[in-house]
């Protein structure tokens, strides 16, 4: 007989082994039975409480959203003046939770996968989305509208950029150096 509530538990221990599979692979070619094996797990428990591995992908995908929202959600709470909501988002993408090897590997294996799966495509632009909003909660009220999209934009393609470089190992691997070149980029764009 399962023991009652273990699900949460196996589930959460399910998308942490997922995330640490792809981490340590680079790539989502990891199958059911090597996560479940990670978790400590069966992998037909995996698949009962997945289905396919699609799925658990998915579920790995909302789960690094949600945690990435509710670090911004914390962060944006304490930031009293746009600009300190711009250096909140900046800080929540490089922070240590959100800029680990591990995790940062995950982001750009999803990126890839949703050049063919439509609900991970769908996932990111969930993503891009929040992201540019919340950049321009800060932007606007210091730039015209057309050139705050603008800012917004190349500030999201420099966090992706480094999130590639660093599942690269490819220039500042380094969160503080990320977040200082982001930083040195807004307010060259601010003091315009």
């Amino acid at each position: 007989m399962p023991k009652l509530g273990m699900e949460p538990l196996r589930r959460r221990a399910l998308i942490d082994a997922t995330i640490s599979a792809i981490g340590e692979r680079g790539a989502l070619d990891v199958t059911m039975s090597q996560i479940a094996g990670r978790a400590g797990v069966s992998s037909a428990l995996a698949h009962h409480y997945f289905g396919a591995k699609e799925e658990l992908l998915q579920a790995t995908m909302r789960h690094l959203l949600s945690e990435l929202g509710t670090d911004l959600m914390t962060a944006l709470r304490k930031a009293d003046t746009p600009r300190a909501r711009l250096s909140a988002v900046i800080a929540v993408n490089f922070s240590t939770h959100q800029f680990r090897a591990e995790t940062v590997a995950a982001w750009l294996a999803f990126y890839v996968e949703a050049q063919k799966s439509p609900p991970m495509r769908r996932l990111l632009i969930v993503y891009a989305r929040r992201l540019h909003s919340n950049l321009m909660s800060g932007l606007s009220a210091f730039l015209p509208r057309i050139e705050a999209i603008d800012t917004a934009e190349t500030i999201a393609a420099m966090i992706d950029g480094f999130y590639i470089r660093r599942a690269l190992k490819d220039g500042p691997a380094d969160a503080v150096s990320a977040e200082r070149l982001v930083e040195d980029y807004v307010e060259l764009r601010l003091a315009r």
